[in-house]
């Protein structure tokens, strides 16, 4: 299966818990990737692993398509106040799969976020797939910094 990595670094003028705090909850994520119009069925392992069906709506061939996504989300708070993780996995019912994680660091009295994705698809859905999340990944930084920022 065609794979990538793309790397986005941002910084963000929240201290590295409320990033974390943001980021592990399924329902911020409507918005946050502008992709995501929906989150449902929510559930949480006793580990604090969170697994839930995303719903992402896009534009493909000019058409319209609303496509369900098992989403997992697993946090570590190793490093708090100082430095924290999320990530998790994405699959999609077009065999499309995508690792993420998000490293958050303490940068002065904001955070510095490292925006990894590792995107893997079926043959002649790489270039498509990498651009989309490419603009998800720094919509996402724009939209992140303007939730968390207002609130400081």
């Amino acid at each position: 299966m065609p794979s990538t990595e793309l790397t986005h670094v941002f910084r963000i003028a929240a201290p590295p818990r409320e990033v974390y705090d943001h980021l592990r909850e399924p329902e911020h994520y409507i918005g946050l990737s502008p992709l995501v119009v929906a989150v449902r069925d929510v559930r949480r392992d006793d580990d604090g692993t969170v697994r839930y069906t995303a719903v992402e709506r896009f534009r493909f061939l000019g058409l319209r398509h609303d496509n369900a996504i098992d989403v997992t989300i697993s946090a570590d708070p190793a490093g708090l106040p100082d430095a924290a993780a999320v990530g998790g996995e994405v699959r999609s019912p077009g065999r499309v799969r995508m690792g993420y994680r998000f490293a958050i660091a303490g940068d002065g009295p904001g955070s510095v976020v490292t925006d990894v994705l590792r995107l893997h698809t079926p043959p002649g859905l790489l270039r498509f797939a990498a651009s989309q999340a490419g603009a998800v990944q720094k919509a996402r930084a724009v939209v992140l910094a303007g939730r968390l920022e207002r609130r400081a």
